[in-house]
């Protein structure tokens, strides 16, 4: 132990320091934008940290965001589930089981932390995570639709059902946009524009898909995916036939419709 210079007593060491300053030097919140990185925890694990403007938060990349097990599960969705399936084993059915105010709030919470990471996860790309934690918040939206005692309860996550499908679809498609299966990709996102579609006719809004930003965004994201697929050769043909045509370009006309012919009988289409 140091001695202190001036009374030559030994000087007790000074606390660690809980100043998250440091942390943040050198990484500016930006306004507007997510702010996000990987770092390595002192357990040696990934962890993932997303900059707030007074400071930031800090996630675990797999199991409950916070690190924590309740009731030993994995996450409170876990526990509910593991719950409703004992309650079916005992009783050979659902009816009776039921979700409290208060349980319906904590897994509320707790879906917000997901939000958190799935988010996060998107900007970092990792989209396995963001298809993990998306399909995992719509078991909560799942669950209490089905089962809270309070129809506030029941339908007060459904207003984000669109975002979290529109999010699951981007993560899954985006998959398959890293592996080169555009078709596959596009298909991802056209099923997500009926499930939404369906969503709002289901509450008798059919108007709100015309306006959903979420659909929106996905029709701009099949678009972009409809660009790099390689040309239909027939309808690249058939676009330069019409053109000619209109400008009264006979011979060249004649032309395309011989180079239509010769690839034989259009195939429908699915």
């Amino acid at each position: 132990m140091e001695q202190d210079k001036t009374s030559g007593s030994p000087r007790r060491p000074r606390p660690p320091s809980k100043d998250i300053r440091p942390i943040l030097e050198g990484w500016e919140y930006e306004s507007g934008t997510i702010n996000v990185r990987r770092v390595t925890g002192v357990d040696g694990l990934p962890k993932i940290q997303m900059r707030l403007d007074l400071g930031l938060l800090q996630m675990e990349m797999s199991g409950r965001p916070d690190g924590a097990r309740p009731h030993g599960a994995e996450s409170l969705l876990d526990y509910h589930e593991q719950l409703l399936r004992e309650h079916r084993l005992r009783f050979g059915t659902e009816e009776g089981f039921h979700l409290t105010p208060d349980q319906c709030s904590a897994l509320r919470d707790e879906a917000l932390m997901y939000y958190h990471r799935y988010l996060s996860l998107f900007v970092l790309g990792e989209f396995s995570g963001v298809v993990r934690d998306t399909a995992r918040n719509l078991r909560v939206l799942n669950l209490c639709n089905r089962f809270a005692d309070e129809e506030h309860d029941r339908l007060v996550l459904e207003q984000y059902r669109p975002y979290i499908l529109m999010m699951n679809a981007r993560g899954r498609a985006s998959i398959q946009l890293k592996s080169g299966n555009l078709r596959r990709a596009l298909s991802i996102v056209r099923d997500a524009i009926r499930g939404i579609k369906t969503f709002f006719e289901g509450f008798g809004q059919p108007q709100a898909f015309r306006h959903s930003n979420e659909v929106r965004i996905l029709k701009q994201f099949a678009r972009d995916i409809r660009a790099r697929l390689p040309r239909d050769p027939r309808r690249e043909l058939q676009r330069q036939l019409k053109a000619a045509v209109a400008a009264e370009r006979y011979e060249e006309a004649a032309r395309l419709r011989d180079e239509i012919m010769r690839l034989g009988p259009d195939e429908p289409r699915a």
